[in-house]
């Protein structure tokens, strides 16, 4: 075990490569049984199952580089009936839940299992903070913990949740956010009235909309990206590079677009704090607080601007990315889309005819709200999330922990509850479960719970009960989105105004519409932040309805 290559050729064997390659390919074969052993050794009797990897260690973690949230995904997949599973890493051990009940007791475990001591690394990496505001940032995680003074992230926590739960202040930033979508909405179908436009990648239309629409309600007629539109060009090149930020290895370099991207919006964030602007009429009060709360503790202006980029990120990317599959789920099912037009024009929108023109729909947002505008298109938001959604509820293990009274994990290992997994479980979810099916959403009973198909063919079969923590795009526990009513309220509005606006044609390579809208397969082989993008672009010709009025939300 002792020989080297030097010692092989001193010894005479210099000419005799094949005895030389014998013995370095059984030491090598020696090394990897030994370490591949070593990976299987639970370190508690009650360790979750172990699976090792090919390439002892490593070869978990270089699946995840190469493969994204797929690897795991199928890992998961191949092992439903573990609960649990520990995946072996370089000192340390992933523990992947992949089963409701399991998720649902990770999550009551907070006091263990906490996802805040991973914050100050991780917006370190992600947004470029210095070390002194990382050490700010790191003060005082816990908004629970009473008995420790009042940190940073812990006043931010307060204050996002006072301003995004049930009560006045969330309506009154719906209503801004889904006006301020109408107007856009209103203002393109004016200019294309009797001009259809053919759109290379809906996603991007999509996208541009949302974009525009949350700087403007967020920031005001001020906001950086109306300053300067090619921000948002800048905007998707930080979103698409987060995972070689999150590398942390000289990202100026290794994630070089990410990088230039996100310090552009820093630049930019940061003059508009310093001329004031966020105190200005236009701007939110959710930002105003934010922009207060970051001064108090000591973050200067310029790291202020960071801390934004993050909250404008938060703002648009999954309510973009979502949206984008409502709209191509339904317009790549004629009798879907026809069915929640219907559903509509009967219960959330009213329509004024004032003669001469097109009627003026109002829109009614406490409609959309309570999920009485369209039943069917609050299934389909609901069932894009579950196909789509493939992200990691992710809690660092602060001390030795039992889950269930069954399953041990150890001090200083990451717990991952795998929403791709459960998502696609059929176990859970139905025969089917692979399958794009709002009817699962839908309630078949008065009175019954969340539910999930029977049996994935159109809902024919009563509908069973679904464990709760089994939804899993808004995460759940501590770490449960504070956005989730108002994206889903936002998102649905903008869905209908879509649908009641615009019909959408398939698109040829060259150009010529005509043909049926594919929903594309997600990009899966990507570490999943948010919801999923798809693989390829969806080319559209897009047409002002005859019937598409102006919508006016009330």
């Amino acid at each position: 075990m002792g020989l080297t290559i030097a010692h092989l050729l001193d010894r005479g064997w210099g000419s005799d490569w094949t005895g030389a390659a014998t013995v370095i390919a059984g030491v090598v074969s020696t090394l990897w049984l030994l370490l591949y052993g070593l990976q299987r050794v639970k370190k508690h009797r009650d360790e979750p199952p172990i699976i090792a990897s090919a390439i002892p260690y490593v070869g978990h973690l270089l699946g995840m580089a190469l493969f994204g949230g797929r690897y795991i995904k199928n890992i998961g997949l191949r092992n439903r009936s573990t609960p649990i599973f520990t995946l072996p890493v370089p000192f340390s051990r992933i523990y992947v839940v992949t089963d409701p009940s399991l998720a649902a007791a990770a999550q009551r475990a907070s006091k263990t299992l906490s996802f805040s001591p991973l914050v100050p690394d991780l917006t370190r990496r992600i947004l470029g903070f210095s070390p002194a505001s990382t050490a700010i940032i790191a003060q005082h995680l816990d908004p629970t913990d009473s008995s420790a003074p009042r940190g940073l992230m812990a006043d931010l926590h307060d204050m996002v949740y006072a301003h995004l739960g049930p009560g006045d202040a969330l309506s009154s930033l719906t209503k801004l956010a889904v006006r301020d979508l109408a107007a856009h909405v209103n203002a393109y179908a004016a200019a294309h009235d009797r001009d259809p436009e053919t759109v290379p990648d809906l996603l991007v239309w999509l996208r541009g909309f949302v974009a525009q629409s949350t700087a403007s309600y967020l920031y005001g007629p001020e906001n950086p990206l109306a300053q300067d539109p090619e921000l948002e060009a800048a905007f998707w090149d930080f979103d698409h590079g987060i995972g070689g930020l999150l590398v942390g290895v000289w990202p100026a370099m290794t994630a070089r677009k990410a990088y230039a991207g996100r310090e552009r919006l820093v630049e930019a964030f940061a003059k508009y704090l310093e001329a004031g602007h966020h105190l200005g009429p236009g701007a939110s009060d959710i930002v105003r607080r934010r922009v207060e709360i970051l001064t108090a503790h000591g973050l200067p202006m310029a790291e202020a601007a960071r801390s934004e980029v993050s909250f404008l990120f938060a703002g648009i990317v999954n309510t973009a990315t979502t949206a984008f599959w409502v709209v191509v789920h339904l317009f790549a099912r004629p009798a879907l889309l026809r069915r929640v037009r219907a559903e509509l024009l009967a219960g959330g929108v009213t329509e004024l005819d004032f003669g001469g023109g097109k009627p003026t729909r109002l829109l009614d947002l406490e409609s959309v709200k309570a999920g009485r505008a369209s039943p069917t298109l609050g299934a389909v938001f609901r069932e894009a999330l579950r196909t789509g959604s493939d992200n990691y509820s992710t809690r660092l293990v602060k001390e030795d922990t039992v889950l269930a009274g069954r399953w041990w994990v150890g001090k200083g290992a990451v717990v991952q509850v795998a929403g791709g997994v459960i998502h696609a479980d059929e176990g859970v979810w139905g025969e089917g479960a692979g399958e794009f099916d709002p009817v699962r959403f839908l309630k078949l009973e008065e009175g019954e719970g969340e539910s999930g198909s029977g049996s994935g063919k159109g809902g024919e079969e009563k509908q069973k009960k679904v464990h709760p923590a089994a939804f899993r795009a808004f995460g759940g526990g501590k770490t449960l989105c504070p956005g989730r009513h108002f994206a889903t309220y936002e998102i649905v509005a903008f869905a209908a105004m879509i649908v009641l606006t615009f019909d959408l044609e398939a698109v040829d390579g060259k150009g010529k519409p005509g043909g049926k809208i594919v929903v594309p397969a997600k990009e899966d082989g990507v570490l999943p932040v948010h919801i999923l993008e798809p693989k390829t672009p969806v080319r559209v010709k897009v047409r002002v309805r005859e019937d598409g009025g102006e919508i006016v939300v009330v």
